[in-house]
């Protein structure tokens, strides 16, 4: 194993997954207050959330002229909520689902802030609302820490990927109810979305678009594993072969899949998923008639940057 591996740690899914279903829930009670206040965008990226050095954000919230922001710290262990107007409220992470809920929507209250949300999980299955659950109550702080810093690393390598595409694209951004971190290019052109699967479906997929992401395992995947897919996925795209070794087509999943532990027991994960992520786009946009003038641009050189920013000061 290189040196480059060695920053990468193993999530085994087994391990940590009693910590992962509550901090799944607690991102689903701060993701519902992004849904029901941020005004709609399209591929519901009004709900995401973000990775930050700490952990997990909202971002800022409009609340009528102000703004809130709520953060998971998976550090200090603690739900941080700011206000615009300089009032803060902490709550540490741990315990039930219900005295989480409960606790976050009264630090809000105190905050001025009055709002209300769908009590039930979305995208889960056997979903139990949060005023009601004291099943998931199990908060491993190591393995929170130990989660955080694959998100982070994860997350700069997609951004790096995000970066080589000049038309639209969603930031890389961590939707609370799949739980994995995702990151769609878009050609521009419109289709008719999925038919059936309600409206979380409806309105994720009615643009054409190449989707990429990782997510830290499941019910339906249990391990942790990047994926790629594109949609309409374009005719004979399961029979493309996509980079690294080990990377390939899903057909139970209906996408690419490379799972992390490949990469982790390859020489260099950065440079593994970089290639998974390059391979698995040109083939879908190949297929799907992307120009790939999508993806060619030029850079300016560190000199002439330099003198820019000289230039400006």
């Amino acid at each position: 194993m290189g040196d480059a591996a060695r920053e990468w740690l193993a999530l085994p899914y087994e391990e940590w997954r009693d910590t992962r279903d509550t901090l799944h829930m607690y991102a689903q009670v701060i993701g519902k207050l992004r849904l029901a206040l941020s005004p709609f965008e399209p591929g519901w990226a009004n709900v995401a959330l973000y990775v930050t050095a700490r952990g997990l954000t909202t971002s800022p919230v409009p609340f009528g002229v102000r703004t809130f922001d709520a953060e998971l710290d998976l550090h200090d262990h603690v739900l941080v909520l700011r206000g615009s107007d300089g009032t803060t409220e902490r709550r540490p992470l741990g315990g039930a689902v219900a005295d989480f809920y409960t606790d976050v929507m009264a630090a809000l209250r105190r905050m001025g802030i009055d709002v209300a949300i769908s009590e039930t999980p979305s995208e889960v299955p056997d979903p139990i609302p949060f005023p009601e659950d004291r099943v998931h109550a199990t908060y491993d702080a190591s393995q929170a820490e130990r989660f955080h810093h694959v998100l982070s690393m994860v997350d700069v390598v997609m951004k790096a990927h995000r970066a080589r595409f000049r038309g639209r694209t969603t930031p890389v951004h961590f939707f609370w109810g799949s739980f994995d971190l995702a990151l769609t290019r878009y050609s521009g052109r419109i289709v008719q979305p999925r038919p059936g699967g309600g409206v979380i479906r409806h309105f994720s997929s009615d643009a054409e678009e190449i989707c990429a992401g990782w997510w830290p395992g499941d019910h339906r995947l249990a391990s942790p594993a990047f994926f790629a897919y594109a949609f309409p996925s374009p005719e004979g795209i399961e029979d493309v072969a996509v980079q690294p070794s080990g990377a390939g087509w899903n057909r139970n999943a209906g996408e690419f899949l490379f799972q992390y532990d490949d990469a982790l027991s390859s020489a260099d994960p950065r440079r593994a998923l970089q290639d998974f992520l390059t391979s698995s786009y040109e083939a879908a946009a190949q297929r799907m008639g992307w120009s790939s003038e999508l993806t060619e641009f030029a850079e300016p050189t560190s000199s002439s940057t330099d003198h820019g920013s000289r230039s400006a000061t």
